[in-house]
Formats: C-alpha cells, structure tokens, sequence
C-alpha cells in the first residue's frame, strides 16, 4: 500500500431527517492502491458513507478531506469526484443517454475533454471492458449485466484514483460476476467495495470493514456462503479450522 493518502473520513456522524442516525464518529482513509471490503447489514449505513464521501449528503458533524484540505462546498467536492468514482447499485441511475458511446463519453468531456478526445477514452474503456462494439447500442436495451459493465465503463474512462463501488454484482449471472472479478482485480485504482457476496470480496479486497451500531470496526465477518468440497467424506458432518 502507498503512503499517498487521497481522502480521510474524520469524525462523521450522520442523522435523517426523522432523528434516526445511520454513523456515529465514523472514521477511515483511503490510500492509493488500497482495497477495501465493506459489510454491514441493510440499513446500516454503506450506501450513505458513499453519499457522504462524494458530497451527495452533508455530515451532521466531522469532515471529509481530500488531499489532506477539507471539503465544504459543491465546489470542491467537484474536485474529489473527478478522482474518486461512485458506481451506484442500480445501473440504471448512472445511464441516462441515447447510446453506450454518449455515457461513457459524457465523464470525459466533463472532465474537459474535447469531443474527439472523448470519444477515444470512452472507446478505449469499452475495449478494455470487453464491451468493443457496443459503442452504438441503446442503453435502453441493454441486459442488466451488460448495463451494470457500462456504468462501471462510465467511470473508468475518468481515470479515477479511487473506485467507490456499492453491491457490484448483485442480481448478475455467474459469467458477468467472474468478468467483473477480472476487471476489478486487473486495477491498480484503490477499490472501496459494499458487498454481502464474500466469496467475491475475498477475491477483489484485502482489508475488511464492518458498520456495526453506526461505527465503523475492522474485522473478518463470517458469513453464510457456498463451497465445493475437494477433499474426502466431504458430504459427512465435519467442521472447517480458522
């Protein structure tokens, strides 16, 4: 892990409207390179440390600092979204052009890009995405997996240092959860990953988190999840050492 610190989490407490707090003094850094499992049961505030991160909700108390300065205004959260990217859950909230070229373009050019610019990083991302030719298709009437590899497309054609990604595959078939595994792993962008699939975190993280009580607690959740025996009387009753 590199020592280059892109944002840090201080002391932040975060309460809805009705009174009910989500996180209490949560605290985390993210550092380039750096890959992050996070667990947490519905409800227990992922999604909105997410939201807290990039500037779409504000903190009841504590600070977001990006690059070590504090984040307050739209503006500068605007410069923190242009180097860490949030893939939402539903696809379909990240889509919202004509065809695959126009999403993945459309970070670029926000970026600053010119248009031919733009163009080539969307192409290049799609490429490296598997999804070369899908340049002209109707967002629309894409599968669900094929939109889910799209959005994430979006992002990376801005190049960010950090990838925050909530429930990346849910609701994929096997063969869409394993190329997203492949890409995941291939990057060298810091990853922070909400999942309550572990098999697909124990491939793609290395660090693990848990929201227990609106707290954030370093630890290894043990989770219900399938396994092929591969040795012996496998089908008997036995138990698995730590």
């Amino acid at each position: 892990m590199s020592d280059q610190e892109i944002f840090r989490v201080c002391g932040v407490s975060f309460a809805y409207p009705q009174g009910q707090r989500v996180l209490q003094d949560v605290n985390l850094s993210c550092f380039s390179g750096q890959k992050i499992g996070l667990f947490g049961p519905n409800g227990s505030g992922k999604t909105t440390l997410f939201h807290l991160i990039t500037g779409l909700l504000a903190p009841c108390s504590g600070q977001i600092l990006f690059h070590g300065q504090a984040m307050g205004s739209e503006k500068d959260f605007q410069a923190l979204r242009r180097e860490v990217g949030l893939v939402l859950q539903n696809a379909e909230d990240q889509l919202f052009h004509p065809t695959v070229l126009d999403d993945v373009a459309f970070g670029p050019l926000n970026l600053g890009l010119d248009i031919q610019q733009a163009r080539q990083r969307a192409l290049e991302t799609l490429a490296d995405l598997g999804l070369a030719g899908f340049e002209d298709r109707l967002t629309h009437r894409l599968s669900g997996g094929e939109k889910k590899l799209v959005s994430l497309a979006t992002i990376l054609a801005m190049q960010p240092k950090v990838l925050l990604l909530d429930e990346p595959t849910t609701g994929l078939d096997l063969q869409t959860q394993t190329h997203i595994v492949s890409i995941l792993t291939a990057l060298p962008t810091a990853q922070i990953i909400i999942s309550h699939d572990w098999d697909f975190l124990a491939q793609t993280t290395n660090n693990y988190l848990t929201i227990k009580d609106g707290q954030l607690v370093a630890d290894m959740p043990y989770l219900p999840h399938e396994h092929v025996h591969a040795h012996p009387l496998g089908h008997e009753p036995h138990c698995h050492l730590p």
